[in-house]
């Protein structure tokens, strides 16, 4: 009894094997392939490799990475390319697979299209605006670039950076950022960016009051109210562009 079952399973498992070779499209392909590569739909092995999967290097074949993104795989040029600046040609490591998928299937078990921002050079990783448009609400209309300095390239929101931690806005500091960020830093601060603070000014009045360390203006001035002035530590090294 053994040896017939033995013999079918050995027969079914060749036919599968057989029929895997031959229409790999119906038998193991993880879905219908995106429009651009429909032509390709029964030439499995113009993409894939026997028992290797897929690499960059057949992308490449018909991608050309310095045309990506300018031209089309015929030569022509994009009439409307998807960012201003391609970015391809920035890319330190060629890894196709980490951002895109031309198989439906694949796209219900792993994400894709999100990219992965540690295949960019650390100079083109800095540049955002090169390839995101910035938000157009007031906040980021002040605010050139930096990105990084209150965001993170795994996620866009939330940023990092909470302002009520260091200073409350209040209608006496209804400004620009720049009044106190300068040289598009955000990470440093002044707070002579007003007609009434000058280091002469602020010098005086915090020695009248005994008050010798004034550099970390925030440590004790957490808005504009007088009344909320808190102690500080009078140690520490101050943030301020005096």
């Amino acid at each position: 009894m053994k040896g017939p079952v033995k013999l079918a399973l050995a027969a079914n498992l060749a036919v599968l094997a057989i029929l895997a070779f031959a229409y790999p499209q119906l038998m193991v392909a993880p879905g219908k392939l995106i429009s651009g590569h429909r032509a390709l739909e029964s030439d499995c092995f113009a993409c894939h490799t026997a028992f290797g999967g897929t690499a960059a290097e057949r992308c490449t074949t018909c991608h050309q990475p310095d045309q990506i993104g300018r031209l089309t795989t015929a030569g022509q040029p994009i009439a409307k390319p998807l960012t201003s600046t391609p970015f391809h040609q920035k890319l330190v490591k060629r890894d196709c697979l980490a951002c895109h998928s031309d198989h439906a299937g694949v796209k219900r078990y792993r994400q894709v299209g999100r990219f992965d921002h540690s295949l960019l050079g650390p100079v083109s990783g800095q540049v955002c605006q090169d390839c995101h448009k910035p938000p157009a609400d007031t906040l980021h209309q002040q605010i050139t670039g930096n990105c990084l300095q209150c965001h993170s390239q795994v996620k866009w929101t939330p940023a990092t950076f909470e302002h009520d931690r260091f200073f409350r806005f209040d209608r006496y500091h209804a400004v620009q950022c720049t009044t106190c960020h300068t040289r598009n830093d955000y990470k440093r601060y002044t707070c002579y960016g007003c007609h009434e603070h000058t280091p002469e000014r602020i010098r005086g009045e915090h020695i009248e009051e005994g008050i010798r360390d004034f550099r970390n203006c925030h440590e004790c001035h957490r808005s504009a109210d007088e009344n909320g002035i808190r102690g500080g530590d009078r140690g520490g090294e101050g943030l301020s562009d005096d």
